[in-house]
């Protein structure tokens, strides 16, 4: 986090005498009320911003925090805010001549609502409530700035026992209810307060209402998993600085759209603005402002003339008309649910509501005159059109029919929905599975690309088109006589422009939780390119799935793309803003007005030949309907357009070798030799060392059977091997030829004598890798090719598969507390004995997914049971296995622990860099849940050369990634080009140290890591860093000696008050390595 100090820390000359005047080092008294002994995180950020707020005034006091911790607020046990704010306004009495801040949280996340008709009563009663208890503060306080802020935050075990139907919901429906409830809760707070003029008839009290509310990060939704442990301080680190923006008054670059951040920035008071936020001085859009929209007309006129269906019931689906078409039917996402078509402007609730009666491709409510949808123009050809959707409802109403579309579907959801659609059709007496002729729509996609960035390989184009290729073919299988309309995934990215006009009032924050990676990423930058991609990639492997002809075995079946949304327009005003009459009140979703254009552009490319199919949505477009040709009067085929599909991609042939491409054009070293670890460029690394186990040894790499698994194929090893070129097989060493081909110290080939500065061994466990170390140095000292004390040096660390593997047989010594000291002695060795270091240590892998890969061979079957009997061995789901998947996560944490602290910063010329890349192992699959095998050699245990190449690649574009931005998964598709380049602007191969912008290349001079003496060479024996106690956070320390200075700066600012007075300038927030909190 970076941006403290501010220039701006001081409190007025004068007391205020206005609440409009208040700045923060004003502010003599700090507390809160809205906590509970459930609310862990949320006690956290209070916490940390009364830390903040005691920078700016040394002096601040919570009457109800912890007399032992006075960061620490107290958790008041009553379960009611108007409790609470008694409590808290009789501790106030006593400091009534004092300015105060007291923040009011307002617990969304507390609200249990099952049913769209509670949405409505629950927020009128929480307002009430909260009005309630500004009355009483209001009564009762004087000086006093009411901070009243929403928090949707920690949705724990106790809040699900709490609500149990919270559990039933999907991630995004669940998101979806979540953010549209805390935005309706404050507009319906603002209302409240614009009524009651922000209690401010006094001129030293008011109430304001945080613009932004506090809602936790969408990723651990998108990945499916629970944040990390960094991940989750981080998110606390981004709501401290959410709140305490909040709280100032807002500055022209507060808002702005970044990448997925992981640079807090705290922004700063200015000299213009110093004040904390009041309706009085910062006044604030307020929502009911808005100017409502205009009811669109939304029905269509039919121009076409000829109804008929076929003269007998068609046995081919390329001669099936619109009045043959007996069933219609549909599945997706929120588009297709119809959330929020009919919702006003002002009632975002209403967006919870699924409208399925108006939905474009499967809405039936009452005629094409009025409403627009697929089903009533199919009624004009046939009025016995059955499957269509009516009124409003979930996917599991009746009303919904054969509308299985779910809220915040993925692509991953899609079978599911498919399964229920299959389900609902042969239990309805109406439908004939056999003989009547249906069409179904899906689109699917734009859920997968909101939240592609969370999680690149869950949303990957491949496993994409896995997703929707396993939902067709069940359908084709399935379902007879059945013709499946497939549209493409709109192109989203034009939804930005909705956020980035501020005069449009949409609800940005709300976006931000919805579709992040597609509203957060800046105008051109890496991050929108990665969203177009990932769009294009989305469109372009559904028209490969298809043009294969894999759904044309038969005449009954068939799969056509609609590519309207290929390309989107959007519609715009006369003034040339976004027209967000198209728009649901969310800014997100689509109205009625849109869902008509929708449903226009379906039919027309449904009549539209193959090859000539409209691929642009034109929302400002006057659609009106084709009519079937009258020389061809069917739903357009590839058979009835005499289209030719390109037919299945080439089969690729065998791939000769495991290298890569290689597109960097800046191989320049430094201008000079560096004399800083945290300048150092890949060019500049004179030397390649490696120590570990049987991998980086290289066992078996290359053997194709069992009588070759003990050589050792050096040459290969991922991080130090250097045979042949990068382009034939793929090294760290070879990588780093491309940039120094001088390098010295990687292994080549099988012999000893060619082994370089490889010193990895198999069946070494973590314990042994202090003689790796002692080998290593020793040899570099006695090389003539190396000057020990002049070149930069890059050793990479991986070890510890052998002692999980053991684990079962001796838990004492291999505990991951020992993993972690016996590392942090091979480390120390290190850093006391060898100058100009960078050492990579990969962080141990993941490695229950090792039971996966079988193979019916004796290798498979009995070495891989002997090589790691503890993993192996255990039954699924027995204790056994689910205690070595725990201990593996443990030794994940014990190095991240030893990773956390500054024990190795000491030094300018040494850093240890964590690369955690195989922290989330993933081994790819072919067919139904097989691990492929080609990524391990014969015995199912070492990895094949492949997987080298694999590794070699990841732990590369780890060591270009900035700590703390670090990918903590693999890849393992097979691309030649996923070798990543040093960016010009930041060259370096990524430290703690230089992973910030502007950081200090230098490194704090501390302590080196005391210890004794070894026999032979001195080296460092050391004991574990004393932990501080939990009571006692490694951040107060540093509070406390700032607020020291700042008692000694607030001496001499009256000198400074004149000066400053003059400057007109706005000052931004001051960039420099500030204080984690």
């Amino acid at each position: 986090m970076i941006g403290l100090p501010c220039q701006q820390m001081f409190p007025s000359q004068l007391p205020p005498a206005n609440v409009n005047g208040v700045r923060p080092a004003d502010v003599a008294v700090f507390s809160s009320i809205g906590l509970d002994m459930h609310s862990t995180e949320l006690s956290v950020v209070t916490s940390r911003l009364q830390e903040l707020m005691s920078l700016f005034n040394p002096a601040l006091i919570n009457p109800l925090s912890d007399e032992n911790n006075p960061y620490t607020p107290q958790v008041l046990p009553h379960s009611t805010l108007m409790e609470q704010a008694k409590d808290v306004s009789h501790h106030l009495q006593n400091n009534q001549d004092s300015w105060k801040l007291l923040l009011v949280i307002v617990r969304v996340d507390q609200l249990c609502i099952c049913e769209q008709q509670q949405v409505t009563s629950a927020v009128r009663e929480m307002v009430k409530e909260v009005d309630d208890v500004l009355q009483l503060l209001h009564s009762q306080l004087r000086k006093a700035v009411v901070s009243v802020a929403l928090w949707d935050g920690e949705h724990t075990t106790f809040h699900n026992k709490m609500c149990p139907c919270l559990e039933t919901n999907t991630g995004g429906e669940f998101r979806l209810q979540r953010a549209a409830l805390t935005l309706a809760l404050k507009e319906s707070l603002d209302e409240l307060l614009v009524k009651k003029q922000w209690f401010g008839d006094r001129d030293d009290f008011t109430v304001i209402l945080q613009e932004t509310p506090l809602t936790t990060d969408p990723s651990s939704v998108a990945s499916e998993k629970p944040l990390s442990e960094s991940q989750a301080s981080q998110q606390t680190d981004k709501l401290v600085v959410q709140m305490w923006t909040n709280l100032l008054q807002p500055t022209s670059d507060q808002h702005h759209t970044e990448d997925k951040e992981k640079i807090i920035t705290l922004p700063c008071p200015t000299e213009v603005r110093p004040f904390l936020r009041t309706e009085g001085n910062s006044p604030a859009y307020h929502h009911r402002e808005a100017s409502p929209l205009l009811h669109p007309f939304t029905g269509t006129e039919m121009p076409c003339e000829d109804f008929s269906p076929s003269p007998s019931i068609p046995t081919s689906v390329h001669e099936l008309r619109p009045g043959d078409v007996k069933v219609v039917a549909a599945i997706g996402d929120s588009l297709t649910a119809g959330n929020g078509i009919a919702s006003s402007p002002s009632n975002i609730l209403d967006v919870l509501r699924q409208y399925r009666g108006l939905s474009w491709s499967i809405g039936g409510d009452e005629n094409l005159t009025t409403v627009t949808t697929l089903p009533n123009i199919l009624k004009y050809f046939n009025p016995n059109v059955t499957g269509y959707s009516v009124g409003m409802g979930k996917q599991d109403t009746p009303q919904a029919f054969l509308n299985q579309a779910v809220a915040g579907a993925k692509s991953k959801d899609l079978l599911p929905q498919a399964q229920n659609l299959v389900k609902r059709m042969k239990n309805d007496p109406k439908i004939n599975m056999e003989k009547d002729w249906k069409v179904i729509s899906v689109f699917i996609g734009g859920n997968d690309v909101c939240d592609h960035c969370y999680n690149s390989l869950l949303f990957s184009v491949e496993n994409y088109l896995n997703n929707v290729r396993e939902t067709l073919d069940y359908l084709h299988k399935q379902v007879p006589r059945a013709l499946v309309n497939l549209i493409e995934p709109l192109h989203i990215a034009p939804l930005r422009d909705m956020h980035m006009d501020p005069s449009l009032k949409c609800p940005t924050w709300l976006v931000n939780i919805l579709c992040p990676c597609v509203v957060l990423p800046k105008p051109n930058s890496e991050a929108l390119e990665r969203v177009e991609a990932m769009n294009k990639g989305y469109q372009t492997v559904l028209n490969e799935l298809v043009e294969s002809g894999r759904y044309d075995s038969g005449s009954d079946f068939t799969v056509v793309i609609q590519p309207f949304f290929r390309q989107i327009v959007v519609p715009r005003l006369p003034d040339g803003r976004p027209d967000r009459s198209f728009f649901s009140a969310d800014c997100f979703h689509l109205s009625q007005k849109a869902q008509t254009m929708m449903a226009r552009s379906l039919w027309n490319n449904m009549l539209e030949p193959l090859g000539n199919k409209t691929t642009t949505q034109d929302f400002t477009a006057n659609i009106q309907l084709k009519c079937p040709a009258k020389t061809s009067p069917y739903i357009r085929t590839y058979n009835n357009s005499n289209y030719s599909y390109a037919g299945p991609s080439p089969t690729p042939g065998p791939i000769p070798n495991w290298g890569s491409d290689f597109s960097c054009v800046n191989f320049a070293p430094s201008d000079t030799v560096p004399t800083s670890v945290h300048r150092l460029r890949p060019a500049d690394i004179k030397v390649v060392a490696a120590l570990g186990d049987a991998t980086t040894a290289g066992l078996g790499a290359k053997a194709k059977t069992v009588f070759n698994l003990n050589k050792q194929y050096r040459g290969v090893s991922w991080s130090i091997g250097g045979d042949g070129s990068l382009e034939t097989v793929t090294t760290l060493p070879n990588i780093l030829k491309k940039f120094n081909p001088r390098l010295k110290g990687f292994s080549r080939g099988q012999l000893s004598i060619t082994k370089g500065f490889n010193m990895a061994a198999p069946g070494v466990k973590t314990s042994e890798i202090k003689e790796q170390v002692k080998e290593l140095i020793k040899a570099m000292r006695e090389s003539k090719e190396v000057n020990f004390e002049k070149d930069w040096k890059l050793v990479t660390i991986f070890v510890g598969e052998i002692d999980l593997c053991s684990y079962c047989l001796d838990q004492n010594n291999l505990s991951p507390k020992n993993y972690s000291h016996n590392l942090m002695l091979s480390l120390d060795m290190l850093y006391a004995e060898v100058p100009r270091l960078l050492v990579n240590v990969v962080e141990i892998l993941q490695i229950d997914p090792l039971k996966t890969v079988k193979k019916n061979t004796l290798g498979c079957s009995l070495l891989q049971r002997t090589n790691c009997p503890c993993v192996i061995n255990p039954l699924e789901n027995s204790p056994e296995f689910e205690e070595i998947k725990r201990i593996n996560r443990e030794y994940q944490t014990e190095i991240h622990n030893l990773f956390s602290g500054d024990r190795y910063d000491g030094k300018d010329d040494f850093a240890a860099v964590l690369q955690p890349f195989l922290h989330n192992y993933f081994i790819p699959h072919i067919g139904e849940g097989e691990a492929d095998t080609s990524f391990f050699s014969a015995d199912c245990f070492h990895i094949s050369e492949r997987a080298h190449a694999e590794m070699a690649i990841g732990l590369w574009n780890n060591m270009l990634e900035p700590v703390g931005g670090k990918k903590d998964y693999n890849n393992f598709m097979y691309n030649r080009a996923k070798i990543h380049c040093p960016s010009e602007e930041r060259p370096f191969i990524f430290t703690k140290m230089n992973s910030w912008p502007d950081s200090p290349v230098t490194s704090p001079t501390t302590p080196m890591p005391t210890g004794g003496q070894e026999t032979g060479t001195t080296f460092l024996t050391t004991v574990p860093a004393p932990k501080c106690p939990p009571a006692l956070p490694v951040w107060v320390p540093v509070v406390a000696a700032i607020a020291s200075i700042l008692v000694g700066i607030a001496l001499t600012s009256v000198f400074c008050v004149c000066t400053q007075r003059g400057k007109k300038n706005v000052e931004k927030p001051v960039e420099m390595k500030g204080t984690n909190f």
